[in-house]
């Protein structure tokens, strides 16, 4: 489908680049050549995303824009104004992609309620594609009887070699909807993993820039952060690397099921 075109997959995280450190970490992201900013309503950087763009000089459509709601938006009718203040925030007319980013929390509030509010947003004209955050097999499910088919083009969740969630991603893989990789160096814990550490003396790589590679060699989106300009571009970097299929297999080897966002009121996970 047309969505695995336009959403790059290389993007820059924005979780924790708040005020004036944040706006410079986002700029040196765009200089450094990246073209997907990911923010969120909870993150409160949406507005250090727009005024970083601003700054940046770049056209607005030369940048992919994704920002997702909040669980505290889903009521009847919260989820369209809480988008168009984003929007707001960001000094833009559009977003290119809105996910919902929680399940509501302990189905508190039922799916039907705001992912056809997130639809309507879409219909709109608000957001270009709409996707979802963390959601399961199941909720994908009740998801696409409840819009039809097609209408979700992402599904974002914690994904790196230690947490390759392979039943979850193949399912996105059937239903055409791409995959973002939250988390994908798993917060700097795999410098010390032989497996991608001796890959990575293959390409005069790091172990975080092999766990990167690995993931747009699978064909997921990833969305790497950093406040460290160094580290910024070290993780773009990553995107030139090439591994090979024995490389690829090697790394589906260490998979251990390593999760590190787990709320008690989350879903029930594949």
């Amino acid at each position: 489908m047309e969505k695995h075109n336009v959403i790059p997959l290389m993007g820059f995280g924005t979780f924790g680049r708040n005020g004036k450190d944040g706006i410079d970490a986002i700029l040196c992201a765009l200089e450094t050549g990246y073209r997907h900013l990911d923010t969120a309503q909870t993150y409160d950087t949406e507005f250090e995303v727009g005024e970083a763009l601003r700054r940046s000089g770049l056209d607005r459509d030369a940048v992919f824009l994704t920002t997702k709601i909040s669980t505290d938006n889903f009521g009847p009718g919260a989820l369209v104004p809480s988008l168009e203040r984003s929007l707001e925030a960001l000094k833009v007319d559009q977003v290119d992609l809105t996910l919902i980013h929680w399940p509501s929390p302990n189905g508190r509030i039922p799916l039907e309620v705001y992912i056809t509010q997130i639809a309507d947003a879409q219909t709109r004209g608000l957001t270009k594609l709409i996707g979802v955050s963390n959601f399961t097999i199941a909720l994908l499910e009740e998801t696409e009887a409840l819009l039809g088919k097609g209408r979700i083009a992402n599904n974002q969740f914690e994904l790196n070699p230690i947490l390759q969630n392979k039943k979850l991603a193949n399912y996105c893989r059937q239903k055409d909807i791409l995959v973002t990789c939250y988390l994908p160096i798993a917060r700097g814990i795999l410098s010390d993993e032989p497996v991608l550490r001796a890959i990575g003396e293959k390409h005069d790589a790091t172990p975080e820039q092999v766990a990167i590679a690995f993931e747009l060699a699978k064909g997921y989106c990833t969305i790497p952060t950093s406040g460290r300009p160094e580290r910024i571009r070290s993780n773009f970097k990553a995107s030139s690397i090439r591994l090979s299929p024995e490389e690829i297999a090697r790394i589906e080897t260490i998979d251990r099921n390593h999760r590190v966002v787990d709320p008690d009121w989350g879903p029930k996970w594949d």
